[in-house]
């Protein structure tokens, strides 16, 4: 198996040199792949030095968006459907749902990340907190996703020491995650219920800025990201890029543990590994996208929103109070947009047609159900 390298970018690099400090030795191509541009050229590109203050991708909801929230949870219920079946049209939001288009635009053709703060999780029972959680969701994109072949629509991410597999299984460690994206869904959703007593930071990080940087200084890695030979493992063995150009926009998608495996879920030695060209490239994006990120303050009640085709994210390393508010919950959702998403190369349909579109079981457990997790070998 090839081996990874760690490239370290100091503090003080800016960008540019963030993306020369991740090279590799490999000699340039003069050319990128056909198709793909010299530069990008759009919103989406951004470093986390860009955003000087919080308001910048912080919507606050006023007291009388929470009162018209909690007015449509009791028309929803007066309706006497089951939550699952919650729409823009049965969950009515006619005053906050300007604020939530604007928003969808902006993860979906702006800077690809957003949230909503003001919710009190305290102020609700789980059941209405997580319809308000879902109302929210379908007014900025209307379509919600399996997560994985049980047909778990709603997962919970928090720390489960019930058995080793679990405690391993990053969505329920308290360990540091790098950057990736999940494998299925145009936008990643999740509130955070609560909050660790340290740590746990959202992290985000633009692959447009990734990829501006490794067009200038290396076209080399383009190639070798955009080439149909990366080994992924799961949720079968098959081979594909890491990065597309599909209608003029740039779409990544890839995370290392199908690639590479971890000391939890070693890769399996029948299963080709990574060439030394590949590894140096999951490296380079990795150290780019450190040097570029956002760290974003969390608090319980957040309704997070990101671009899952554009942005990067990762999470920091955290740990867990006594206190049941101090024990890190978010409940994550996979969303796709029938007015905005973008078009989905042939090499991630299958993934999203397993998410989006074939029938089968939908669950949506409203708390974790530990003998179901993990719910594969690999995580994701």
């Amino acid at each position: 198996m090839a081996t990874t390298t760690n490239f370290v970018v100091p503090a003080t690099a800016t960008v540019r040199d963030a993306g020369c400090a991740a090279l590799s030795q490999l000699d340039a191509a003069s050319t990128l792949p056909a198709g793909f541009p010299t530069k990008l050229d759009a919103k989406l590109a951004w470093s986390g030095a860009d955003f000087s203050d919080e308001s910048d991708y912080v919507i606050r909801l006023l007291d009388s968006d929470i009162a018209e929230i909690d007015d449509a949870v009791a028309h929803f219920k007066g309706l006497g459907l089951d939550g699952d079946l919650v729409t823009p049209e049965n969950f009515p939001l006619p005053t906050i749902r300007p604020k939530l288009e604007a928003l969808s635009q902006e993860v979906h053709h702006g800077r690809g990340f957003g949230l909503l703060r003001g919710i009190n999780p305290a102020s609700y029972t789980v059941e209405d907190l997580t319809l308000i959680s879902l109302g929210l969701q379908c007014h900025v994109a209307d379509h919600f996703g399996r997560q994985d072949r049980c047909g778990n629509m709603l997962v919970h991410i928090v720390v489960d020491k019930s058995n080793k597999d679990a405690v391993e299984h990053h969505r329920h460690s308290n360990k540091a995650i790098t950057f990736h994206n999940e494998e299925a869904g145009d936008i990643i959703a999740w509130l955070t219920r609560s909050t660790a007593a340290s740590g746990g930071k959202c992290i985000v990080s633009s692959a447009y800025t990734v990829y501006n940087i490794l067009a200038t200084t290396h076209i080399e890695m383009i190639h070798n990201l955009a080439r149909a030979d990366w080994p992924f493992a799961f949720p079968k063995f098959h081979y594909r890029p890491i990065i597309f150009y599909e209608d003029s926009k740039l779409i990544i998608n890839f995370g290392r543990a199908p690639l590479i495996g971890n000391v939890a879920y070693p890769r399996s030695a029948r299963l080709p590994a990574l060439t030394q060209h590949q590894a140096e490239a999951l490296d380079a994006i990795e150290a780019i996208a450190r040097a570029t990120e956002l760290h974003i303050r969390t608090q319980a009640g957040d309704l997070h929103f990101i671009n899952n085709l554009a942005i990067l994210h990762r999470r920091e390393g955290f740990v867990d109070g006594q206190s049941p508010t101090e024990k890190r919950h978010l409940v994550r959702s996979r969303l796709r947009s029938s007015k905005y998403g973008w078009s989905i190369p042939d090499g991630l349909k299958p993934d999203w047609s397993e998410a989006f579109e074939k029938p089968g079981s939908r669950r949506w457990h409203i708390e974790p159900i530990p003998p179901l997790f993990p719910l594969r070998k690999y995580p994701n």
